[in-house]
């Protein structure tokens, strides 16, 4: 049995509490959002999008599969900490290659668990997302609180500058086939060639732009917007896909205006999470903050045009104005609280979701927008 050791927790609102440390060790600062997902704790850890915060788990177990390299969603884990109810240090997969724990100790994360993980969510629904610290070296509240209000609010740090790619690369290969344990090769002759602005993509949304029969280079966010146009124009790809990410894109200027040139040459884009807030931003509609944002593997989508209901896949905390129906057509719509979860803008070849359909393990009700994409593209 491992020997776990105290680690304090304080959050904004002057909430003190010890819980059990079971990751890295150290003092991290970030904001505490919590996730309803029951399944794919890897995938979370792992997404570039959680950069910047501490993930509380409503599922009360944790570690139960263990970890494993074919499920990492990205090079790293991003976030500050996970907090879970109950920490299963011995995972039972035949699947799993090293406990999350080990995982978390070789990135730096928090583990943090024997804590009323229920309690803390139902705050966080009262009280909204909200900054906290997280310590196992400092156990003083005064001098956590001290230390809290001395950092940067998540709101004015730029993740992406961590979680971007450096180099370009076109990925390799389509989705993850659960019946044959291995992924699927990438199409030989691809119907469509796309750059991937990366702001913190997911491996999972590469796989299944690819199997939708799409070649994708990913390209830093760094990338040169005018080479990119310039490719557009000789016809050398189709379009361009931008990812999710971590933060607020409304501090995100100079992806703002890269894709405002972008919008102006008239480049095909999809975008996906930050990609379809930076969207709406670029075109004149700024993003606002929900009060405890959407995190979690269940939450109803309606499609407009069909009027099917999709469970899907969440993680955000900015949602597009409803103001945006002035230059763009709703086509998904959240079944909880009635957001966009999805437009395709009128003047321009550009469509865009909040949620995630490329959810892994799932649900897979969302797929087939990558396929909605390439058609778009084909159409020209």
């Amino acid at each position: 049995m491992m020997q776990l050791k105290p680690i304090y927790l304080y959050l904004e609102n002057g909430l003190f509490l010890e819980g059990k440390s079971f990751g890295a060790e150290g003092t991290r600062v970030g904001e505490i959002v919590f996730n309803t997902s029951m399944t794919g704790y890897q995938e979370i850890v792992t997404d570039p999008s959680y950069a910047g915060q501490f993930v509380t788990f409503t599922m009360p177990e944790i570690g139960n599969v263990g970890c494993n390299a074919e499920d990492m969603e990205s090079k790293a884990a991003w976030c500050k900490g996970i907090i879970v109810r109950q920490y299963q240090e011995e995972p039972s997969n035949f699947r799993s290659e090293e406990p999350l724990h080990e995982l978390l100790k070789r990135f730096g994360v928090l583990g943090i668990c024997e804590v009323d993980t229920r309690f803390l969510t139902k705050t966080l629904r009262e009280e909204g997302a909200m900054m906290m610290i997280a310590s196992t070296e400092v156990d003083d509240r005064e001098k956590l609180a001290k230390l809290l209000s001395d950092a940067p609010h998540i709101s004015e740090v730029n993740y992406i500058e961590a979680v971007s790619t450096t180099e370009p690369y076109v990925h390799g290969h389509g989705h993850y086939d659960a019946r044959k344990f291995r992924y699927n090769e990438a199409p030989a002759e691809p119907r469509a060639r796309v750059v991937a602005l990366d702001f913190g993509v997911k491996r999972n949304i590469l796989n299944e732009l690819t199997e939708a029969g799409i070649e994708v280079e990913v390209v830093p966010n760094t990338v040169d917007v005018e080479m990119l146009i310039a490719r557009y124009e000789k016809g050398e790809i189709d379009g361009v896909f931008l990812s999710n990410g971590p933060g607020d894109p409304l501090i995100l200027k100079e992806e703002q205006a890269k894709i405002r040139k972008l919008i102006d040459a008239k480049v095909p884009m999809f975008g996906i999470c930050l990609g379809h807030q930076l969207l709406s931003i670029s075109h004149g509609y700024d993003t606002y903050k929900l009060k405890f944002g959407h995190h979690g593997g269940n939450h109803p989508v309606k499609n407009v045009e069909t009027g099917r209901v999709e469970i899907t896949a969440q993680n955000h905390n900015y949602n597009v104005p409803d103001t945006i129906t002035e230059i763009a057509d709703v086509t998904h719509t959240n079944l909880f609280d009635g957001t966009i979860e999805g437009v395709r803008y009128k003047e321009r070849p550009i469509m865009s979701v909040q949620h995630h359909p490329e959810a892994s393990p799932g649900p897979h009700e969302s797929r087939y927008i990558f396929s909605e994409f390439l058609r778009m593209i084909e159409r020209g």
